[in-house]
């Protein structure tokens, strides 16, 4: 009798652990995302939602996937994919060579462009213009590394998401910051203080994030993206969240 107990309490953990591992197929996959970071990834009415969000659920209903969006900062997204906390990550992920270190990536579903913000009163106009000022970027972000790197004499300020960046922008905690280009274009549309002084266009593209090793749920998110840029799905979603940004030429319906 023991022996059945002990059986069965271990097949009931491993189905558990099955569970949590992100297979792909029946479970609900947990997805880490952003829930203030418009338009790629945020939450409105109670609902996540955003270019990367959008796509993703597109995707999961061609690949038959189940998910639970749940929100966390940029800072502990890659680490907890990683450990297996979130399945995939969802959050305009820049697909960086250090950041392969740490998780894999579904194929490219759009490029990395950044945005320098400030008021105009800040004097600020480019990368160059940022020597020894107090500047916001999201902690580890592309943001955080592209300021490191082409402004070195700048003052980064790290903050753990957007709405504590913006928030600091508008209050003069620091003199200029640097988004994603989309979301510093929709902060300067509801900001009519801030203005977008120079966009910044990269090839880094970005990729949803995955566990190492789970390749199934990484190909069918890569079949996913090839079925969402071949029947249209792909260019509705970016008219809806990006109409300002142009359609790279590797998401052109054929």
């Amino acid at each position: 009798m023991k022996k059945l107990i002990v059986t069965a309490f271990a097949a009931a953990l491993v189905a558990g652990l099955t569970a949590c591992g992100g297979d792909a197929g029946e479970t609900t996959l947990r997805v880490g995302t952003l829930s203030d970071s418009r338009p790629n990834a945020y939450q409105e009415n109670g609902e996540f939602t955003g270019f990367d969000n959008a796509l993703l659920k597109d995707i999961a209903a061609k690949e038959g996937l189940k998910l639970e969006f749940v929100a966390t900062d940029f800072s502990a997204l890659l680490g907890s994919v990683a450990n297996g906390r979130f399945d995939i990550g969802s959050s305009a992920i820049a697909q960086t060579d250090e950041r392969k270190k740490t998780v894999a990536f579904s194929d490219p579903y759009n490029y990395q462009s950044l945005g320098i913000e400030a008021k105009a009163s800040a004097g600020i106009t480019d990368e160059n213009s940022l020597a020894g000022k107090r500047i916001g970027v999201v902690q580890g972000t592309v943001s955080d590394t592209w300021l490191a790197a082409n402004a070195p004499k700048a003052q980064a300020v790290r903050f753990p998401n957007d709405a504590a960046a913006l928030s600091a922008l508008n209050s003069a905690a620091v003199d200029g910051a640097v988004f994603d280009q989309v979301s510093a274009e929709d902060y300067a549309k509801k900001n009519p203080q801030l203005k977008v002084t120079k966009a910044i266009t990269t090839s880094i593209p970005h990729g949803y994030a995955v566990r190492k090793g789970n390749n199934e749920l990484l190909t069918k998110l890569n079949d996913g993206i090839k079925k969402a840029v071949a029947d249209g799905t792909w260019a509705k979603v970016h008219q809806q969240f990006e109409p300002s940004i142009p359609v790279p030429a590797d998401f052109k319906t054929k």
